[in-house]
């Protein structure tokens, strides 16, 4: 009895404490999540206003999905995995698609190809090649980080430039984190070094995805629609719209290696590594290389295995496609015992397949609906009045709706959805088919600024080590430095050749 009055009245004397601090965790939780709340806000708005003229209701609801995930991706108020499942929500609730529709637009090559090399790192990791890798690219640059750093931006492009980005990113992948790793265990104390190594790799790779027909299928894409749309055999002043393999490297690569030496110098610039000299994480990739010892016959097996899924992309994803080929490789690591499922299983980002699976998901009804269409046509009519509708201005003007696409769905879909607008606009306004047709194409690279825009940031996020804010951070740099070097070469180095 007298422990309960004590009871009671301590109860009703700390009952005001207890409220406040329960008002303040309330008030700390929908501050922490305030960004998920006012993306919900700019929706409902968005969603009760009338469509503008000639977008559909369908269209109108994807652009504002579109919207509402750019801001949660760009400020993480909850997991990105969690933005993937609101995508799906929304697509079969808001837009009233049949939920069997949905799930089969989230599995595509590209997703398969995600998922595959992801695995096939693990696989990699897991023989520590990666640590082989590492230690033949030091040799080569020293162990100065800039020069490392300019050492991976490199091989990744070259790499990339032949053998799709995807690839070279999923290959280079391990070989950043061994670095990274050795350099210190504690992420936090790498921060800024980790960026600029994974981001080199990411970029590296994207910068050189123009520079031959191969080097991505928007590239292919192009070629086609030129053909499709301006050439015929009869007429001998076409055959300049038949764009082979060389003539497309002779035009583009030169722009690629313009580009490259400026990755690094941005990427050093905006996070200013914490190790200007890696010299002790060599010292470590050194001792770990010798104990090692000679490579073993399941290092030389994995090796065969890793450049058998090379020449499958090279030659068999036409008929096959990349991301079959991809979970092949993976099946055939776990069939010859070189990985343990449980390794692959806890060493995947599953939420970074799911992440992208939903985004490429949103770009197929950002195409269906015509939303995008709408938003290429909305913005080429602004460019009249402001007298962009021709010569560099209707170039720049052209980079950067590109860009801005890109950086919202894969650079194919971007090609594809934008090429024919744009052609049909170099022909009114007596602009050179080739030339816009190139600009398009190459600005298609500039998806710099998210994490979904290109498979190869994609999986370097997967990583852990980098935030959707540091795409943003260094990625508007490289769009502007970009931009200029793509127009500089259209206005100069072009005309040269003969465009």
């Amino acid at each position: 009895m007298f422990n309960g009055r004590i009871t009671v009245g301590a109860l009703s004397k700390n009952l005001p404490r207890i409220l406040h601090v329960r008002r303040r965790l309330n008030l700390l939780y929908f501050w922490e999540k305030r960004w998920f709340f006012i993306a919900l806000a700019v929706g409902a708005i968005l969603l009760s206003l009338g469509q503008p003229e000639g977008l559909s209701r369908e269209g109108m609801i994807v652009l504002t999905v579109s919207l509402v995930a750019t801001i949660l991706f760009i400020t993480e108020p909850v997991p990105l995995p969690t933005v993937a499942l609101l995508i799906v929500t929304a697509e079969v609730v808001l837009m009233e698609l049949e939920s069997s529709t949905v799930a089969k637009s989230l599995m595509s090559d590209s997703v398969l190809f995600i998922m595959g090399s992801l695995m096939l790192a693990v696989a990699v990791v897991k023989q520590k090649l990666d640590t082989r890798i590492a230690w033949i690219l030091v040799r080569m640059t020293g162990t100065r980080t800039a020069r490392i750093a300019f050492g991976i931006s490199a091989v990744s492009g070259i790499l990339a430039s032949f053998i799709g980005e995807h690839t070279v990113a999923a290959m280079m992948l391990p070989v950043g984190i061994t670095l990274i790793s050795l350099t210190s265990d504690d992420p936090r104390k790498v921060r800024k070094l980790a960026a600029v190594l994974l981001l080199s790799i990411s970029y590296g790779c994207s910068v050189a995805g123009i520079g031959t027909p191969s080097g991505g299928a928007r590239n292919a894409i192009m070629i086609g629609y030129w053909k499709e749309f301006f050439y015929d055999p009869t007429n001998p002043a076409t055959y300049g719209y038949l764009v082979d393999y060389l003539k497309w490297t002779f035009y583009a690569y030169p722009i690629f290696l313009v580009q490259l030496p400026f990755v690094t110098l941005i990427l050093l610039f905006t996070f200013r590594p914490e190790y200007k000299d890696m010299s002790r994480a060599i010292v470590k990739l050194r001792a770990r290389v010798e104990e090692q010892g000679p490579m073993k016959i399941g290092d030389w097996l994995s090796i065969v295995l890793f450049l058998m899924v090379l020449g499958g992309w090279i030659f068999l994803s036409g008929d096959h496609g990349m991301g079959t080929i991809a979970i092949a490789g993976a099946a055939a690591f776990l069939v010859a015992g070189l990985v343990r499922w449980e390794d692959i299983n806890s060493g995947v980002n599953w939420g970074v397949v799911l992440l992208y699976g939903a985004a490429i998901s949103l770009g197929v009804q950002m195409k269906d609906t015509g939303a995008a269409q709408w938003v290429a046509e909305s913005f080429l009519a602004l460019l009249t009045p402001l007298g962009a509708h021709s010569g560099i201005g209707l170039w720049a003007a052209v980079s950067v709706l590109t860009t801005f696409v890109t950086n919202t769905m894969s650079n194919g879909a971007a090609v594809a959805v934008l090429g024919p607008i744009v052609l049909k606009l170099a022909v009114a306004a007596h602009e050179s088919p080739i030339v816009l047709g190139f600009v398009t194409a190459v600005s298609s690279a500039f998806a710099y600024l998210t994490v979904v825009g290109t498979p190869a940031c994609t999986i370097v996020y997967a990583s852990g080590y980098l935030k959707t804010t540091d795409f943003l951070r260094v990625g508007w740099k490289m769009v502007i430095v970009s931009t200029v070097i793509l127009l500089i070469g259209a206005l100069v180095y072009w005309p040269l050749i003969g465009v």
